[in-house]
């Protein structure tokens, strides 16, 4: 296995075990969140980074689904994968790409839009 693979995977758990940490109940308004439930996005090919998305958390049958809310209304739907890539586009056309981003995250695109996810990433052993 590729140390890439290991470390995705790797930070697919952690950022399965962080985001489950979280409170699972969704404030009435996403955006009265607390701090913790909001993280670094960048909606649109050329904006900057700001911690301005709200993320949510639901089981499905298919297993954890993180609700990304954008300022703007908009939003996208990740599921936690299995396989140890980390994140995927739960609904779209669109396919999602995972980048490891240094030791505490992962950086998650989806067309021109950029998330960034808490994870903890293990060096290979």
């Amino acid at each position: 296995m590729r140390t890439s693979d290991v470390l995705l995977q790797r930070a697919a758990v952690a950022v399965l075990l962080l985001l489950a940490a979280c409170g699972s109940e969704p404030a009435a308004n996403p955006f009265d969140a607390p701090d913790a439930d909001r993280i670094e996005c960048s909606i649109g090919a050329h904006a900057p980074f700001a911690r301005d998305c709200v993320v949510e958390r639901s089981t499905t049958p298919d297993g954890l689904v993180l609700t990304v809310r954008h300022p703007d209304g908009g939003f996208r739907r990740l599921l936690v994968t299995k396989d140890g890539h980390g994140v995927a586009a739960a609904d779209g056309a669109e396919p999602a790409s995972v980048t490891v981003e240094g030791k505490d995250g992962i950086l998650v695109a989806i067309g021109g839009d950029r998330y960034r996810l808490p994870a903890t990433v293990k060096p290979t052993p």
